[in-house]
């Protein structure tokens, strides 16, 4: 569990979006476009989801990115090239069913980017014509643009400041697309928000729509029931039914408040390190 490679994709304001490489030979073999794993970089700490990005089974490695956003993922980005993680486990959840739905656009947001980057690859392969959509909040925090624009037919960029691509939001260009062509599926990875409003706007024209969940998780195997979701009134796992789910059946107003249970104590922990 040695970290191989480390990248700095993103340092601007404070937050700093990190890409690493993972010896893990057995989990390597295995994951698949939407799995995730969980890690943990020293005993006495948290368990942190992430999403694979990428896979080498030659060497036996997989790629990981993260947001530097609390005590965890800061300690995480404190490792070096030759630091070992304590433990990862993992693949988890269901892997994104990967067909020819036919034209097939993804949305994502923030640190959302890297989430999507592998099911994109997989749906191109599988023949889909693709379309993807980025977004952040400053030209600075765009990562994975040159990633994603050599799998994708078409590569759309927004920035709320409007420093690069499309000023404005995500959901702005996609409604513009689904008044202009019949697309059959939409796929969206990122802020909680950004994803509701995804959901609506396709709703609108009936157009299946994925999101990937990140719901608070804390075991991340189905036994502490933090993840619990509410799909189509029922309660679901992200963790093991998930992370993904129909976008039209999420219960949006839960999941944001089940979100933001533990955010005063996070807040609490990481001014107690400054200290």
């Amino acid at each position: 569990m040695k970290i191989l490679a480390k990248e700095i994709l993103s340092d601007f304001e404070g937050v700093r979006i990190v890409r690493i490489e993972v010896e893990t030979v057995d989990l390597a073999q295995k994951a698949l476009a939407g799995n995730f794993v969980v890690l943990m970089v020293k005993e006495e700490g948290e368990r942190i989801p992430l999403t694979v990005v990428g896979v080498n089974k030659e060497q036996g490695t997989i790629t990981l990115i993260f947001q530097e956003i609390g005590f965890s993922t800061k300690l995480l980005g404190e490792l070096n090239v030759g630091d070992s993680l304590y433990a990862i486990m993992g693949p988890l959840g269901h892997a994104t069913e990967i067909k020819n739905y036919g034209s097939v656009v993804l949305v994502a947001g923030g640190v959302g980017i890297a989430e999507i980057f592998p099911v994109t690859k997989a749906l191109k392969e599988a023949g889909n014509k693709v379309k993807v959509i980025i977004g952040a909040r400053t030209k600075e925090l765009l990562i994975l643009e040159d990633e994603l624009s050599k799998i994708s037919d078409k590569l759309f960029i927004a920035t709320d400041d409007g420093s690069y691509g499309i000023k404005g939001f995500t959901t702005g260009v996609l409604k513009e697309l689904l008044d202009k062509e019949k697309i059959d599926i939409v796929y969206a990875v990122g802020p909680i928000p950004m994803m509701e409003k995804v959901a609506d706007a396709t709703k609108d024209h009936k157009v299946k729509t994925l999101v990937s969940l990140n719901s608070l998780m804390v075991d991340a195997s189905g036994m502490c029931g933090a993840c619990r979701v509410n799909i189509n009134g029922k309660a679901k796992f992200a963790c093991v039914d998930g992370p993904e789910f129909d976008g039209h059946s999420v219960d949006w107003e839960t999941l944001k408040k089940r979100n933001n249970v533990y955010v005063d104590k996070e807040v609490h922990i990481c001014n107690l390190k400054k200290l």
